[in-house]
């Protein structure tokens, strides 16, 4: 099956868990306490992820657990050049929409990808290897060529779809945490 065909039968999916709340919330109570119980997230001083759109996985609360823990928060934003920039963010960081809808972090401090220990790289569609389609921007792809620390993506287990191919750019998140 083609990317297309596959992130709109993604989407579907993903819209479907949310007309069911309380699945989605089990679900997504039981990936953050794997992330939170796993050595990548105890050991990060620094975490980059995206504040999540109302069918995704919720990030909201995993972001105050990070406040709480007293992690270092970023977010990214993207430039014309498909090229995503990461911003450390405060509890009191202004957020506006991008063209996109997503929620973007304004007049933040840029943090170089170096100072990343954790990246929660989000998608609509995954195999159980690690590869990913998005929205189909490249956005994440082109960060991911040179970023070198670790990363990981929060999946609901209507998000895995098998047997399509992958191309030379896409490259896998290390880590998946399913429900």
């Amino acid at each position: 099956m083609e990317k297309g065909r596959l992130r709109k039968l993604g989407l579907k999916n993903l819209k479907w868990l949310h007309k069911h709340p309380a699945l989605k919330e089990r679900k997504e109570q039981v990936i953050m306490q794997e992330l939170l119980n796993d050595a990548s997230w105890q050991q990060a001083q620094t975490i980059a992820m995206t504040k999540s759109l109302e069918f995704e996985f919720n990030t909201q609360s995993l972001l105050q657990q990070a406040f709480a823990e007293n992690k270092r928060v970023l977010m990214p934003t993207a430039d014309q050049d498909r090229r995503l920039t990461f911003h450390l963010i405060t509890p009191e960081t202004v957020f506006e929409r991008s063209f996109f809808g997503v929620e973007e972090p304004v007049a933040a401090p840029i943090v170089s990808a170096e100072e990343i220990d954790l990246l929660i790289v989000p998608g609509i569609v995954f195999t159980h290897e690690g590869y990913r389609i998005g929205f189909g921007g490249g956005y994440y792809d082109r960060f991911l060529q040179s970023y070198q620390g670790h990363t990981c993506s929060l999946v609901f287990s209507e998000q895995i779809q098998e047997g399509w191919t992958v191309e030379s750019f896409d490259l896998p998140v290390k880590q998946l945490f399913i429900s």
